[in-house]
């Protein structure tokens, strides 16, 4: 395990050693890893560091004002590229083609914000399970194998590369950063796009968001999930009223973990799920049914896609 104080002192060495005098763009989601780096980056380079968040328009309910509350004191610019995501997922329905083309487009929006501020360095919260999953074909994560191989950046600085999620808490915890950052949920950086089994649209976005929140609403406090959320597997039948319909596909999953790399899913009562699938087809109407998905990982992945 990592020791969490001496790895603060060496990451804020290295930071200020890689950064020079350069001013340094860091990629700032609110979650513990990009959370932890800039806190990292912030004692080692103050005012040189340029957080941005971006709005990919595949955030969860609600996320990008939550960033906005509690990041503003890092003068945190806010991105909104909703467009320009959507559109260059469009037809895409091959899951390493939509974590290729999100991880591009990441890339791209930082450069254009790097022009405007002189940066050359980009910072992001790579972790170890990041890279394994890529370098060994499970996945690309989208600021791994999803990066486009040519970039305008001079250095990509990644302080916790070396770190398993769990680590990656324990360093928070020695920052001071607030509980709801250290213990937060992971999201993925494709966001909700790889909580879409196929093709992206905005139908289907408002869809898996609204199911997203309803399943945090009914579990994070229940189970302390190390992970929950809802994900659409595609259209099915169901019935509505005296009404036939053809609707969404909901998959709930839960899950508990150390560091990401295994995964053994919660059980959940029924009665409890009972009260999920009820809000979930009730509240969206255009979803049909409503599963849970208990595979643990291997042989599953955590996440869809």
């Amino acid at each position: 395990m990592v020791q969490a104080d001496r790895f603060v002192r060496e990451a804020v060495d290295e930071i200020a050693a890689e950064a020079g005098h350069h001013r340094v763009v860091i990629a700032l989601s609110g979650g513990v890893d990009s959370s932890v780096c800039a806190a990292l980056a912030s004692r080692a380079i103050g005012d040189r560091l340029i957080p941005i968040y971006v709005d990919t328009g595949l955030m969860r309910k609600g996320e990008t004002d939550r960033i906005a509350r509690m990041f503003g004191h890092l003068n945190l610019r806010i991105i909104h590229a909703e467009d320009e995501f959507i559109s260059a997922l469009a037809g895409i329905t091959d899951p390493e083609k939509k974590r290729k083309v999100i991880g591009e487009r990441f890339i791209r929006v930082f450069e254009r914000e790097a022009r405007k501020t002189g940066a050359l360095f980009l910072l992001q919260g790579t972790i170890y399970p990041d890279r394994i999953e890529s370098e060994g074909g499970i996945k690309s994560h989208h600021n791994v194998g999803g990066m486009p191989v040519e970039i305008e950046f001079e250095k990509v600085i990644e302080p916790i590369r070396d770190l398993y999620k769990d680590e990656v808490r324990e360093v928070a915890g020695a920052l001071g950063l607030p509980p709801e950052i250290q213990h937060r949920m992971p999201f993925p950086g494709p966001g909700l796009a790889v909580r879409i089994v196929g093709e992206v649209t905005r139908e289907k976005l408002e869809v898996v968001r609204e199911a997203n929140w309803i399943v945090e609403e009914e579990l994070v406090d229940r189970y302390l999930p190390w992970q929950c959320f809802a994900a659409i597997l595609g259209l099915g039948t169901g019935v509505k009223g005296d009404n036939r319909v053809h609707g969404w596909i909901v998959s709930v999953r839960a899950v508990n973990s150390r560091d990401g790399m295994t995964a053994d899913p919660i059980e959940i009562p029924y009665d409890v799920l009972g009260i999920v699938a009820s809000r979930i087809t009730s509240e969206i109407p255009s979803v049909a049914r409503v599963v849970y998905d208990i595979t643990p990982k291997p042989p599953a992945t955590i996440e869809y896609e």
